[in-house]
Formats: structure tokens, sequence, C-alpha cells
């Protein structure tokens, strides 16, 4: 492997690190396509494969993507900010507002749902064991995936007992002002309380595709229990982020 004079650091380390300081200081901004594979041979008198792997640490990183014919372009970041505190309380949903209003700079921007289903189904052990279902007893589910300026950035599956949201709008694709919580809470069954629990990691194939994420991007998972006053489980909702699309903000008070 060739290596600069750096040390035993990597020549493609090297281009990829001039690269990405081009990055940071504004000389490439969001859109702009970087040098490619015979524009960085000829600058730094490498090999074709050592300009390849420079590009793909870039693309690895996050920072940049490739573009089918095309070349490879630095990414446009422009996240949403999930405001993980504000969105569920109990004054914002329980005045009508969608949770997705709490977030920051939601208003300027397209977020839509362009897949939604809603079936019932038996509980899978895992959802079973929080709902406080027996396995297999039926549960009302709600898929839907979310798509933000044209991009999917989400994928969420909600679990309820089915015979608790029997014959309410939480069985239908709209579940009206609110959404699933006022809902919840018109069938005397009020969230009072949440738990999110976070983890990242890298993509399944599935998930990929369905998110449409560059090489290199890994997914935020994120699983939602909703509880009600006497303290059992009403809702749990999975959910998948491109971590490409947000930043995950929770504001309290010490």
């Amino acid at each position: 492997m060739a290596t600069s004079s750096d040390g035993n650091q990597p020549k493609y380390q090297r281009i990829a690190d001039a690269l990405m300081a081009a990055v940071e200081s504004g000389e490439y901004v969001p859109g702009d396509r970087l040098p490619g594979e015979n524009e960085l041979m000829e600058s730094y008198g490498v090999a074709r494969m050592t300009a390849r792997q420079a590009l793909g640490v870039l693309r690895d990183e996050g920072v940049a993507e490739a573009r089918k014919g095309a070349g490879v372009f630095v990414r446009d970041f422009r996240p949403l900010r999930r405001r993980g505190i504000q969105r569920l309380s109990r004054e914002h949903w329980g005045s009508g507002q969608s949770i997705w209003s709490a977030d920051v700079d939601i208003e300027s921007r397209n977020l839509v749902v362009d897949q939604i289903s809603v079936t019932e189904e038996a509980a899978p052990e895992r959802i079973a064991r929080v709902l406080g279902l027996n396995s297999g007893d039926a549960t009302c589910v709600r898929r839907r995936r979310f798509v933000l300026d044209g991009k999917p950035v989400m994928f969420a599956t909600s679990y309820l007992a089915a015979e608790l949201v029997a014959g309410s709008a939480i069985t239908q694709e709209d579940t009206g002002p609110g959404g699933t919580y006022a809902r919840l809470a018109d069938l005397g069954h009020k969230p009072v309380h949440f738990r999110e629990e976070i983890r990242c990691r890298m993509p399944r194939q599935s998930e990929a595709t369905s998110l449409a994420l560059s090489s290199g991007t890994p997914v935020i998972v994120l699983c939602r229990t909703a509880f009600e006053e006497e303290g059992g489980a009403v809702e749990v909702n999975e959910m998948t982020l491109d971590s490409g699309s947000y930043v995950l903000e929770y504001d309290f008070d010490a």
C-alpha cells in the first residue's frame, strides 16, 4: 500500500483529509462536485485505486455521496431537529396538534406520510411482554413512512392492544386531531409517561432501500413506550431514522 511521507499514513487517507479540510473550510459546499478519480490521480500522482479509496473514505463518513454517472458530491446536511420533550407534552397533542409540529423548522419544510397501513396482527413476543399481552394476542399495528423534502427519513411501526382500541379512529389511517395519543385519551387511556430507548447501527438492506440511504449512513433506532396513569403500557412505537436527516434534541431543567 502506498504511503505518504508523514509516518505510515496511507496516501488515500492523506488525500481524504485534504478533501475533508476543503469541505470544512467552505471551498466545497453542499451540492458541489468533488474532484474525480482522474483529477486526484493527476494532482497527487497516485494510482486509480488510491484515488478511489480516498473518495470512498468521504462516502463512508457520510460527507459525500456518489451519483451514478455524475461523480461524487458533498452531501447537503439540513437536519430536522426532533424535539423529544416538547413533542410529547400533553398540552401539545392534547390541543389537537400533531407531535411533528413541535419540531424545529418543520413548518418551513415539506413533511408527508407517503405510506401508511393499519392491520391487526399477532403480537410479537417482545411487544406482548411490554404491553402485558400473551404472545400471539391481537394487536393493532400502524406502519408509516415519513418523507421530508422528497427524501424518506423515517419509518415507524406502532403496536397497541387490539381490544383496547377496537372501533376507535386508531384503527383507521387518519386518527384525527392530536393523533393516536389524543384518541387514547378519548378512550380513557391517556398517556402520562413516555420512555424512549435509542441506539445507532448500520442499516439492514431493506432499511437502506426503504430510506434511500447513501453508502455509509447509519440509522437511529428509537423505541418509544407510552404509559397510562395506572402504569401499564398502551403503545410501543418502533422507529428507524436516517441519521443524516435528524438531530435529536432533549431540552429539560436540572
